[in-house]
């Protein structure tokens, strides 16, 4: 008898709280629920053209940037004098990815997650006397930069008016050693923190 007394007193109390929630304008449930923030973007998706790249005229470029474990192409523009040299408009356009490279992603990249490895500070230069005429050597080793930054260079120096466009780029450093041809692969786009960029002794000239 008593337990018959007490289940209808819970079956009363949940009912009557039922009613109470449902006065108050809240739609009782028997599921939990567990909302979390909704995404504000798609990851390494641009939903729409950054206008930040857009404002400055020059030259259209590619660039690579990190996002999540692998590399992807943003839109950037580089400055390049009318009536510049061949040689001259090469450094250029090799010196601006640099700089694009080593600059922090828009508010809208990151907001989709991209970013880069690349410091800022880093020159590039021409060949060196013995060098292969479309070698560009760096202020600072390729051997010393992580394997996501080199990764980053090579990418976008291989796809650029910088290099031959063969999908590589002869770099060098600041030092005496030689430079080498340093490949962007498939394999490097996708994993470039753990594939670093495959590379092969040029012939000196």
């Amino acid at each position: 008898m008593t337990t018959r007394l007490v289940s209808r007193a819970r079956i009363g109390a949940v009912s009557v709280l039922a009613l109470l929630l449902a006065g108050c304008g809240i739609r009782a449930t028997e599921v939990p629920t567990n909302f979390g923030p909704a995404p504000s973007r798609v990851r390494c998706s641009l939903a729409e053209p950054d206008v930040s790249t857009q404002a400055a005229r020059g030259l259209p470029v590619q660039v690579f940037l990190l996002c999540g474990s692998s590399l992807v192409t943003v839109d950037r523009t580089v400055r390049v004098p009318d009536g510049a040299a061949d040689s001259e408009r090469r450094m250029l356009v090799a010196q601006g990815l640099l700089d694009q490279l080593a600059a922090p992603p828009s508010p809208a990249e990151k907001e989709a997650g991209y970013s880069t490895d690349v410091r800022g500070g880093i020159k590039v230069s021409g060949p060196r006397p013995g060098d292969p005429e479309d070698t560009l050597r760096l202020s600072t080793t390729p051997d010393s930069l992580t394997s996501y930054a080199l990764a980053q260079i090579v990418c976008t120096f291989s796809d650029s008016a910088a290099a031959e466009g063969d999908g590589s780029v002869v770099l060098g450093g600041p030092g005496a050693e030689p430079p080498r041809r340093w490949e962007c692969t498939d394999e490097v786009r996708a994993r470039p923190g753990s594939k670093e960029p495959p590379s092969k002794d040029v012939p000196r000239e």
